[in-house]
């Protein structure tokens, strides 16, 4: 009897520690239980291939990468992605998160002053914008919605995730992220989650679905990895970048020829910027393959 009861207690004690929302049931998988080992060998063989191999040992350098031609059997590899940085103006798109909490659930009309707002935050990025949407939503409103059981864009239990806690102004931060310190973090796997529930309808409904992925479409701001993209006109790109001083963070939905992947990189080097650019081609050959892409036309 002592035996089966320790091994009830060690069951316990497992699902106790895992995040409360990895065992969650419906008709799509957590991503952290996506790992696919054939993806991660090329993730890794890219990374070493740019001389990159070293920022990522020296963790200065963070890559989420996920296949979801296939919604429901979306394949994960990652580097770092779990680790939270400082992710300047990406988590804008948490705040495009609570803007549309608010329309789905009454407090906010999309009007067309509201549309113009939130697809100029995202699009070029416009700090006056943010702040002004931010205020909107409402600053602890949005921190609960990402920290709230039915999203966890920000968990403890997997080091953070996304986090506004200040203005995109001057103004000093009202309440950094209580694990790092952070006014505007961001991790890649969180980044990830962001735009495969957003893909999945798991953020808001339908129909708002489709337009917070239209204000993430036609990027304005052509570096990073859209630079990097600039090879494969095919390519549709749905993307939030953000860069600070040393802080260089960029993350896509990019759809073409059939296929249709996640792609987040977060670096922390004067050249990050670069190496993203740099990156983002090799990575989308593997993902789209050539041979696939010629049968496709």
């Amino acid at each position: 009897m002592r035996v089966i009861y320790s091994i009830i207690y060690c069951f316990i004690s497992l699902f106790a520690s895992l995040p409360a929302w990895a065992g969650e049931t419906g008709e799509y998988p957590s991503l952290w239980d996506r790992h696919d080992s054939g993806l991660q060998r090329q993730l890794d063989a890219t990374l070493a291939s740019l001389d990159l191999d070293k920022a990522v040992k020296n963790k200065k350098l963070s890559v989420a990468l996920v296949d979801i031609t296939n919604l429901n059997e979306p394949r994960l590899a990652e580097v770092n992605g779990d680790r939270m940085v400082y992710a300047a103006s990406l988590p804008k798109i948490a705040i495009l998160l609570g803007a549309f909490v608010d329309i789905e659930e009454g407090r906010m009309v999309l009007d067309s002053s509201t549309r113009e707002s939130l697809t100029q935050m995202v699009r070029v990025s416009s700090n006056q914008e943010a702040t002004r949407m931010l205020n909107r939503v409402g600053k602890d409103h949005l921190l609960d919605i990402l920290q709230s059981g039915k999203f966890h864009l920000y968990d403890p239990q997997v080091n953070g995730g996304l986090w506004v806690g200040k203005e995109y102004g001057k103004s000093p931060a009202f309440k950094r992220d209580p694990l790092h310190n952070l006014s505007h973090g961001a991790t890649a796997m969180q980044v990830a989650r962001f735009y495969y529930l957003l893909e999945t309808g798991q953020l808001v409904n339908g129909g708002l679905s489709a337009e917070m992925k239209a204000m993430l479409g036609n990027p304005g701001i052509k570096h990073k990895f859209v630079k990097g993209l600039a090879a494969f006109p095919e390519a549709k790109i749905y993307r939030k970048s953000g860069s600070w001083r040393q802080w260089h963070a960029d993350s896509a939905l990019v759809e073409a020829d059939g296929r249709k992947y996640i792609i987040v990189g977060l670096a922390e080097d004067a050249s990050g910027g670069a190496w993203l650019s740099r990156l983002i081609k090799p990575i989308h050959e593997f993902m789209v393959p050539a041979k696939l892409a010629k049968a496709s036309h």
